[in-house]
């Protein structure tokens, strides 16, 4: 397994032989952890809550591998409603949301099947099927549609292997929400192939105030779903490792099978870490409104900060984000011909301006980069002011193009 294990970003990250420029202090908007810069904690509830659990000594010991008993109520019914009711059976706790997603990829598919991946989308999809020996196919979402999927060529992927589809919604990297129309037909096309959901929603009700999240499950009649979901994002703590999956499927089509082979793969390392457990009910329950909307109020500042710099940047196309915290950025590669492609461009822009956005070639999506919007704001103008120099100094326009194409 270890030697089909590859992490394209890794690859990529590693491959960047650049220093940054030393008379400017570094500028990371690369890295999707709001820990980073200490401008963002998480609530003192939330803190609490987990010095609560430890002081109490009743969390030292081993827990169920698929979590207290107690805890998957507490967020059953927390995320329970009439469209997608939910029970402590439905909820298998987790460490973080990335072993949710392991756990269910590897609940669904088997080697040799395939799975339907969104293009561009977090890489750790495609690192987690290859390392299982399940193919990947990418489905294209559209820049132009503000990251809605592209149903036709989602569904012309679709065969006898296809053994689920992956919906990331609010995404990473594009800071895309979908509308609840658009679900519904991502629905249509899953119920018309019999297909399976793997929902991706770490960042759920991580939405600007013009945009309403939808959990694609509440929307969902007759097509079995896997909800993973956990603190890392929405309470910013994201070493605390605890996630979770959700089994909606009000029509019984999993049966026992993936309830029962999820418990299974969680005994390989029996669950996640007792005392977060201890303190769910705690964060769950007593985090205060106005933590998510100073969270998300700072997170739609500094996009709207991003997305207006960057769009008066020749050469530069961003698309505007509604939730999530990343803004994608589109490269006029054809006014910028000193470089080949976003790498080249983005290991460029450390080189003379130290900052670092990944190249979304590490999203399968060449000729865009990512930006991180949790840093401070003044970091996030200093940012864009150097983002801006670099593409004026590089930038040639279509007479500069012309000339080029004349000395050739």
């Amino acid at each position: 397994m270890s030697k089909k294990t590859f992490n394209p970003i890794r690859a990529i990250v590693d491959a960047m032989k650049v220093e940054p420029n030393p008379n400017k202090p570094m500028i990371s908007l690369s890295l999707g952890d709001p820990t980073v810069f200490g401008n963002l904690p998480t609530d003192d509830e939330v803190t609490q809550a987990v010095k609560e659990a430890l002081d109490s000594g009743n969390y030292n010991g081993y827990a169920p591998s698929v979590g207290y008993q107690s805890c998957r109520q507490v967020v059953a019914a927390y995320y329970s409603c009439p469209e997608a009711p939910l029970e402590a059976q439905d909820v298998i706790l987790t460490s973080g949301c990335s072993q949710a997603i392991e756990l269910a990829l590897a609940v669904l598919a088997n080697p040799g099947q395939n799975i339907l991946v969104p293009r561009p989308g977090f890489s750790l999809y495609k690192t987690l099927a290859f390392s299982m020996g399940i193919e990947v196919k990418f489905y294209n979402l559209l820049p132009e549609k503000s990251w809605e999927i592209d149903l036709k060529h989602l569904e012309s992927l679709v065969d006898e292997k296809t053994a689920c589809l992956i919906v990331n919604n609010p995404s990473n990297p594009c800071g895309s929400v979908f509308s609840k129309s658009h679900l519904q037909k991502i629905l249509a096309v899953a119920s018309r192939q019999c297909v399976p959901i793997l929902a991706d929603e770490i960042y759920g009700d991580m939405v600007f105030a013009e945009c309403k999240y939808e959990p694609i499950a509440t929307l969902s009649t007759n097509v079995p779903i896997l909800s993973c979901g956990g603190l890392a994002k929405r309470w910013l703590v994201p070493g605390w490792r605890m996630g979770w999956i959700l089994v909606n499927d009000r029509r019984d089509i999993f049966g026992n099978e993936i309830r029962d082979g999820l418990v299974r793969l969680t005994q390989r390392i029996l669950g996640p870490c007792t005392i977060v457990q201890g303190a769910l009910e705690h964060i769950i329950h007593r985090t205060p409104p106005e933590f998510y909307h100073n969270t998300l109020s700072f997170l739609k500042s500094n996009a709207d900060l991003c997305y207006t710099a960057l769009s008066a940047v020749s050469g530069l196309q961003p698309v505007r984000p509604s939730g999530a915290m990343y803004l994608m950025v589109g490269i006029e590669m054809e006014h910028f011909p000193k470089f080949e492609n976003d790498v080249e461009f983005t290991e460029q822009l450390i080189s003379e301006q130290s900052v670092f956005c990944l190249p979304a070639s590490c999203f399968e999506y060449p000729n865009f980069f990512r930006v991180v919007l949790t840093v401070p704001e003044e970091m996030m103008v200093e940012a864009c002011s150097r983002i801006q120099d670099f593409c004026e100094r590089h930038y040639q326009g279509n007479e500069g193009a012309q000339d080029l194409e004349c000395d050739k």
